[in-house]
């Protein structure tokens, strides 16, 4: 063996034995997202033998794609939604950034091994914040909302999310401390974390959205406080008798309101964007509907207001939704660049406004905008969420009935 092999080969093993102290070591991890105020965002993740990564948020799973090792670092990306944890591995586990270029976001991210993303204390003096609340997110500012909190509580674990007018929060897990909540919540998009305490039955604290928002809030128990009435909040614009629309799919195919295919059939439009959960559970839910019912007189069409910043970025992402769930029905673009929801109203002028990403319109088999439904209330709403599919399901047999 000549000297230039012998090193070669010296140098391959080297690198090798290198790339292996790179690989995340397979386990139970809790997960960090650092928030405003250096506030801890803690969620649970296993990383299986096969590289692949799954996070866990109560009774919500979230497979990730699997790990891509790339240098000294790693990669772990979601199927569906554009950010990912880019980190490296160190003396004490997993140290990084979750990153979404699209939106400028980067938020310091470190992992542990672990199980348990907030220690219990079985502590018969610990508050018991179990059941419903009404929640007023800014209060008494122009940004002010309101919102209703739902919580179970065994011991000092909690569950729970809260609904507003354009969706719920998904999965939420925490625990009281004496007067004190916590929740915290990740999907690989969205990063929550809601913290208060109580007094006289009244919770005052803070709601961190990553490192780019936090809220003040104030709670209280109120077993009958609802929500308005999301078939109710969106309007079709006086000047337009029909929901008209127009947009090229990813193929760059035009697809119309008025084009053949729709014609004397039930329409059901989704509002929606891919970076959007409460629009991913939606999807879910409608694309599991079309393939378990096969009514030859109802059609769905998604209309996609995509934030990425091209073209192509955004037709990707639509892509990546589409294979993820089967969907055989076309999502158009109709947006990129923004989200933002004037602009989106800009786009689709037979709405008022947009009120929520997503909405659903049901149109007639004669054009006519028969409900629109705002938001959506998914799996971590229970019964909410059970509701929702059974109204649906009722009322487009009705429309299909309809001559």
């Amino acid at each position: 063996m000549n000297k230039l092999n012998y090193w070669i080969i010296i140098l391959h093993l080297i690198l090798s034995g290198c790339n292996e102290d790179y690989k995340v070591i397979p386990g139970s991890y809790v997960g960090y997202l650092y928030t405003i105020d250096n506030q801890e965002i803690p969620f649970d993740l296993d990383v299986l033998k096969d590289g692949s990564v799954q996070i866990f948020n109560h009774k919500e799973i979230v497979n990730m794609e699997n790990i891509l090792y790339t240098k000294d670092s790693f990669l772990i990306k979601s199927p569906v939604f554009e950010g990912y944890i880019k980190a490296k591995k160190t003396s004490f586990g997993l140290e990084g950034y979750f990153i979404n270029n699209s939106l400028d976001r980067k938020i310091e991210f470190k992992a542990n091994p672990g199980y348990q993303r907030f220690k219990l204390k079985d502590d018969s003096k610990n508050y018991n914040f179990s059941g419903k609340w009404k929640v007023v997110f800014n209060p008494e500012k122009l940004e002010e909302y309101n919102a209703i909190g739902m919580f179970d509580q065994s011991n000092s674990k909690i569950s729970g999310t809260f609904r507003t007018t354009t969706g719920d929060y998904g999965f939420m897990e925490g625990v009281s401390e004496g007067d004190s909540i916590k929740l915290s919540t990740f999907n690989g998009a969205r990063s929550y974390l809601f913290k208060g305490e109580v007094e006289e039955n009244i919770i005052s604290g803070y709601f961190y959205r990553g490192n780019y928002n936090k809220i003040p809030f104030i709670a209280s128990r109120d077993g009958n406080y609802e929500l308005p009435d999301p078939n109710n909040l969106t309007l079709l614009n006086n000047q337009y008798n029909n929901f008209e629309f127009s947009f090229e799919d990813s193929e760059g195919e035009l697809v119309s309101y008025n084009d053949l295919k729709f014609k004397d059939k039930v329409l059901v439009v989704q509002i929606m964007g891919t970076w959007c959960p409460n629009c991913l559970d939606e999807t879910t839910f409608l694309s599991e509907f079309v393939s378990k019912n096969n009514h030859k007189d109802l059609e769905f069409v998604s209309l996609a207001f995509e934030y990425a910043n091209t073209k192509n970025r955004a037709i990707t992402n639509i892509n990546k939704l589409k294979a993820r769930f089967n969907i055989k029905y076309p999502i158009l673009l109709a947006q990129f660049g923004t989200s933002n929801k004037v602009e989106a109203q800009k786009r689709i002028p037979s709405l008022k406004q947009v009120v929520s990403y997503p909405t659903l319109i049901f149109i007639d088999k004669k054009k006519n905008v028969r409900r629109i439904h705002t938001g959506f209330n998914g799996p971590a709403t229970g019964e909410k969420y059970e509701n929702f599919k059974r109204e649906f399901k009722e009322l487009i047999l009705k429309l299909l009935a309809e001559d």
